[in-house]
């Protein structure tokens, strides 16, 4: 899988992918990041990517000249599956999606910054507009790295026990059950009897009756939908 981030700040958005599960997968060609600094892509002098709104208002806009000029680069070289701008006003980012983005070939991140980027760019180039929560950050150089982080241990390889990724939280819907391990008593707390019980079948019962309570005690919503 290749993933191309098109940002201002890309040493911002460096650290994460250079440790842990990210760092082996890329190690093991399992993925490809990319990070291209719009920047780069600018005309003008100083290298600016923002100007003043059209129809006044306050804030700044990134300016559509780079963008544009940054992915047709991209897409001149290969096809890609998706074009994603992160946005607060984008499609909430769930398990579900990440799942999905995990089986594609080649995917474009943009981060926006100010007050977003020009609305043409996102009317003609963008094909999927994500948020992770509804909050406004700084730019969006961090949800990149969450969506990407998200994505790639996912993919087949990036984790020693793939069996681990899918029994996380969200895979089915619920939220996970409690997880301990030894020592089976310490100050005093103990670890539930079933789990050193030995009894495989009791133990994935009792594993579903946790998610299916702690779900409906800290996020009821997943149950309902």
């Amino acid at each position: 899988m290749r993933i191309d981030i098109l940002t201002i700040l890309p040493e911002l958005i460096e650290s994460p992918f250079n440790h842990s599960i990210i760092k082996r997968a890329k190690k093991n060609k399992i993925v490809e990041i990319f990070i291209h600094n719009i920047r780069d892509f600018s005309n003008d002098k100083h290298k600016r990517v923002d100007d003043y709104a059209f129809g006044g208002g306050a804030g700044m806009i990134m300016k559509i000249e780079p963008i544009h000029k940054a992915i047709m680069h991209l897409t001149k070289q290969r096809d890609y599956d998706e074009i994603i701008y992160t946005s607060p006003d984008g499609e909430l980012y769930n398990q579900k999606k990440a799942n999905h983005l995990s089986t594609l070939k080649n995917i474009i991140i943009l981060c926006g910054h100010y007050k977003g980027i020009d609305q043409r760019i996102r009317d003609n180039l963008i094909t999927q507009e994500i948020s992770i929560g509804d909050y406004v950050l700084t730019g969006g150089e961090l949800a990149a790295a969450i969506i990407t982080d998200s994505i790639v241990r996912l993919i087949p390889g990036a984790i020693s026990d793939e069996s681990s990724a899918l029994s996380d939280s969200f895979q089915d819907g619920l939220l996970a059950s409690p997880v301990y391990t030894r020592p089976a008593t310490y100050n005093g707390w103990k670890v539930p009897d079933i789990l050193i019980s030995g009894n495989d079948k009791l133990i994935e019962t009792w594993k579903f009756e946790q998610s299916v309570e702690r779900t409906n005690k800290l996020r009821p919503n997943l149950l309902n939908d």
